[in-house]
């Protein structure tokens, strides 16, 4: 009868501790798979972007903004060639995701980092900060950090 004692509580010790163990294992489980959930929708706008060509006309349009500073016969309305940019560039931003868009444009401005003196990247900002706008798509207006010049 002893032996049969002890050998009840032996296991109803083994499955309470395989109870906790397996307790552990689901919320590891669950921590893990949130961390996982982050990365693939960062993933996902980078890939967008680089399908677009890393906004390569948003790019050009906003060299021509830079140069237009300081060259007031470059203004936006009759220059062709940066209406252009400017209609390319809003095709490429429509073919990206919303929640993806403004990480385009920012991508776009800091190609023109390290090319361009204070004032003409303040000018690129300040383009870029309404490109969607510009283009009639959401969001509206994109926040660009100054503390990358």
């Amino acid at each position: 009868m002893a032996k049969l004692t002890i050998l009840a509580a032996s296991l109803v010790a083994l499955l309470a501790i395989a109870s906790v163990s397996a307790h552990r294992t689901t919320i590891t489980t669950t921590v893990v798979e949130e961390e996982e959930e982050e990365n693939p929708g960062q993933q996902q706008c980078r890939e967008q972007i680089q399908r677009q060509q890393n906004l390569r006309h948003c790019q050009m349009y906003l060299a021509q903004a830079g140069r237009e500073y300081y060259d007031v016969s470059m203004v936006t309305d009759r220059n062709p060639q940066q209406q252009q940019h400017l209609r390319e560039c809003c095709q490429q931003l429509q073919k990206i995701d919303e929640e993806c868009r403004c990480e385009g444009v920012r991508t776009a401005v800091r190609q023109q980092q390290g090319q361009r003196e204070q004032e003409e990247m303040r000018q690129v900002m300040q383009q870029a900060q309404d490109l969607p706008s510009k283009c009639n798509l959401s969001p509206r207006r994109c926040q660009i950090q100054a503390s990358w010049f």
